[in-house]
């Protein structure tokens, strides 16, 4: 198989099919190759090396991980006369908190269950990684200093 399809296989898997689907569909369509030995080979050469990747993938992600957990981050807003913030503290902002910090973590990693709109301390932050890892970071919401 050349690309995933659907009840049938996925991308570098061999798979028996009837003779017509192949000629008719699957091939001309670039969605499989006839399994030659060489492709088979191919094939195989290229799984082991998506695997490689995965666990390089893996390891740098539970390294980030765990550097990320437990860090407290402290983020500045402009608060206003009634104590709340003009604006509502976001993933997105605490995702450039994170970057400031050289994490490269995107907003979509970042699970809050609500925007932060007033002063404090959230330790309930959770910062998600692929393969399910998670970090717990605190975020310190504190009063913008005026200059």
């Amino acid at each position: 198989m050349l690309k995933d399809v659907e009840a049938v296989g996925r991308k570098n898997e061999v798979r028996e099919v009837a003779d017509g689907y192949a000629r008719n569909f699957l091939i001309p369509n670039g969605l499989a190759k006839q399994a030659t030995e060489s492709v088979v080979k191919q094939a195989e050469i290229e799984k082991e090396a998506i695997a490689k990747k995965a666990e390089a993938d893996l390891k740098t992600f539970e390294e980030q991980a765990s550097l990320l957990d437990g860090q407290e981050f402290e983020i500045p807003a402009k608060i206003g006369e009634n104590g709340k913030l003009f604006a509502a503290v976001t993933a997105a902002k605490v995702a450039k908190a994170l970057k400031d910090r050289g994490f490269d973590v995107k907003r979509t990693q970042i699970r809050l269950d609500d925007p932060i709109k007033e002063v404090g301390e959230y330790d309930d932050i959770l910062v998600e990684f692929p393969h399910g890892l998670e970090a717990k970071i605190k975020v310190i919401v504190v009063e913008e200093i005026k200059e």
